[in-house]
């Protein structure tokens, strides 16, 4: 009972903590480790011991395969550069530098101990710098290089602690580590894609949502599992794994298997990742009463624990600006550069391992709490100071109204697709159906184009649509109520028809929640394909008072105008009633439009289907 009581009593801490967070507008992982150090001195609190298996078997591996399964593969193949020089190369290096000031200041550490701190407070926590990355909006690519990192680094890490620990109990030849090296790399990487091949297998051939789930919370596990036997990286395994599946997850599952580990995932992530920095706080106490039975003077204790600090940060900094110069073919900007440096927050990850250090090694205590000043320095140093950082650099988060434009432009080329595979398809349609369709994936379309409309206070088409659909589910999902408040219609039915409603009121909020924030500023395209007539066509100046000279004589109202930019005609969108932008192309094949709204310069090519 009573661990039970504690375990709620946790869950109850970290949702409020979260919340708080919120309004706080502070990232929660920092409150969470502050709470927690204030928690473990409140009288009748029990002592909780982290223990380096719980760490490494029971939460990394979930952990690292929900990060895994949500980072992009075409993404993390374009930065593996970076993010190996970083998760391999950074991480020896800081070890090594850490492992010099450690055995300088306290000789009588030994070698081999300083190099097991320095592995352990080296490699950056992948919870932490993202949670606080993301929260503070920083560029997509700087993201995607944190997340690559600290999701191999742990596997660097690790095995350099296991080279130094195998030093404390006996020495190890150089040729040793290499090997040991190889071993858990390769055979990290190799049992990794065989998870995969057979996850992969299985799942080709379970069609049940809730089976699929189950199997995908076995994975991370049984991939960890399955290295550590042979004595290869689990990391790297579990972390293999998750990058194919989440790649490979729109063939291999269902729509609804997808859906339903998503949001399942996301959940395990959103209570482990958060948990993690509440135990790492309510360790602070009985780590200090430790300290105090050290033989080491107080002020050398200390000094030591902010010579760690400071050496694991500036390493970081001062590496990230002298290997700047290597990524010639894509480069980095530099403000970005400098942000990379400094978002090395370590986490839970370093704290267990610096309890997998033996308990006879010298002056284990004082290296427990070296553990922990790095952990919650970096935390609170650089993840209070990261948001002050990204404004003075004028680093711009990514913008919605881009994101907004990609989304309509990449659907608009889906539904193409799609009419042209419905063009070829052979049917005998007696009912209408086909209209139907076409009225549907219009209907989709059309709503993604008009949230980049940027008349202000003017519903969209697609606005009224969610507005009225919106309260006519609720009017029959009060409906349905009714009828199973009497009985008389089975559970189960009334349960489908429930979760149909449901579906299709997600639908109407994902696009309510897509819109958000489009509106502002000015919009155009950075990225993506381009073609002979986007080349052909640049962006140009609009007219200064565009209208749609058609609907006004007909009498009709527009949403958003298109200029095209070959004779500078200006008609109206296709969500508008008389979509006469396209009529004008299908009439002249002139073949680019521009966006006649105020602040948008981004074009349209209609005859590639792509977006300039």
């Amino acid at each position: 009972m009573e661990l039970a009581l504690l375990l709620v009593s946790m869950a109850a801490v970290v949702l409020a903590a979260t919340a708080v967070s919120d309004r706080l507008h502070v990232p929660a992982p920092l409150l969470l480790v502050a709470v927690g150090a204030a928690v473990a001195y409140v009288p009748g609190v029990p002592t909780i011991h982290l223990e380096a298996e719980v760490v490494l078997l029971g939460l990394l591996p979930p952990l690292l395969y929900a990060a895994a399964i949500q980072t992009s593969l075409v993404d993390f193949n374009a930065n593996r550069g970076t993010i190996l020089r970083l998760s391999v190369l950074l991480v020896v290096v800081t070890a090594l530098a850490v492992a010099v000031v450690v055995h300088w200041l306290v000789p009588s550490l030994g070698w081999a101990a300083a190099i097991a701190i320095g592995a352990v407070v080296a490699p950056p926590d992948a919870v932490a710098a993202t949670a606080v990355a993301r929260r503070i909006g920083l560029p997509r690519r700087v993201v995607t290089i944190l997340e690559g990192e600290s999701l191999l680094n742990d596997a660097t890490a690790l095995v350099a602690l296991r080279t130094a620990i195998a030093a404390l109990s006996g020495g190890v030849a150089l040729a040793e580590v290499g090997i040991d090296f190889l071993r858990a790399a390769g055979g990290g990487l190799v049992i990794g894609v065989a998870c995969f091949l057979l996850v992969a297998w299985l799942r080709k051939r379970v069609t049940d949502p809730l089976m699929d789930t189950a199997i995908s919370f076995l994975t991370p596990f049984a991939a960890f599992v399955a290295a550590e036997e042979v004595h290869a990286s689990g990391v790297i395994s579990v972390v293999v794994a998750g990058l194919l599946l989440g790649h490979k997850a729109p063939i291999i599952q269902t729509a609804q298997s997808r859906i339903t580990e998503r949001i399942t995932w996301r959940t395990v992530a959103f209570v482990l990742e958060n948990a993690v920095f509440l135990l790492i706080g309510l360790q602070l106490d009985w780590i200090l009463e430790d300290v105090s039975e050290s033989t080491l003077p107080a002020g050398r204790i200390i000094l030591l624990c902010l010579a760690t600090l400071a050496t694991v940060v500036v390493v970081r900094v001062v590496y990230m600006q002298l290997t700047w110069y290597l990524r010639r073919s894509n480069p980095i900007p530099a403000s970005w550069t400098f942000l990379l440096g400094w978002a090395g927050m370590r986490g839970v990850v370093t704290l267990a391992a610096a309890f997998v250090i033996p308990e006879d090694a010298p002056h284990r205590e004082v290296l427990l709490l070296v553990a922990f000043s790095v952990v919650a320095g970096t935390l609170f140093l650089q993840g209070l100071t990261l948001p002050l950082l990204t404004r003075m650099l004028h680093v711009p988060p990514p913008d919605p109204a881009e994101d907004a434009l990609s989304r309509a432009a990449l659907l608009q080329q889906a539904a193409d697709a799609g009419m042209k595979k419905l063009e070829e398809l052979e049917y005998d349609d007696h009912h209408g159906v086909v209209d139907q369709i076409r009225a549907r994936v219009d209907q989709r379309t059309f709503a993604a184009w008009e949230q980049l409309a940027t008349a202000d206070g003017e519903e969209t088409p697609s606005e009224l649509y969610a507005r009225i659909r919106g309260e006519m589910i609720d009017a029959e999902r009060a409906k349905v109520l009714l009828v199973r408040s009497r009985g008389k219609v089975p559970s189960d039915v009334v349960s489908q028809v429930l979760g149909m409603l449901d579906i299709e009121e997600s639908m109407l909020d994902a696009g309510a929640q897509a819109r958000e924030g489009v509106r502002s500023g000015s919009l155009a395209f950075t990225a993506g394909r381009s073609c002979d007539d986007l080349a052909a066509f640049p962006a140009t100046d609009t007219v200064a008072d565009p209208a749609c000279a058609t609907c006004l004589a007909d009498g009709t109202r527009w949403v958003s105008l298109r200029q095209c930019l070959e004779c500078g005609h200006v008609g109206c969108c296709d969500s508008s009633v008389g979509k006469h932008a396209t009529a004008h192309f299908h009439e002249t094949l002139h073949p680019v439009m521009q966006s006649a709204q105020p602040d948008e310069s981004w074009r349209w090519c209609y005859v590639h289907n792509l977006t300039g």
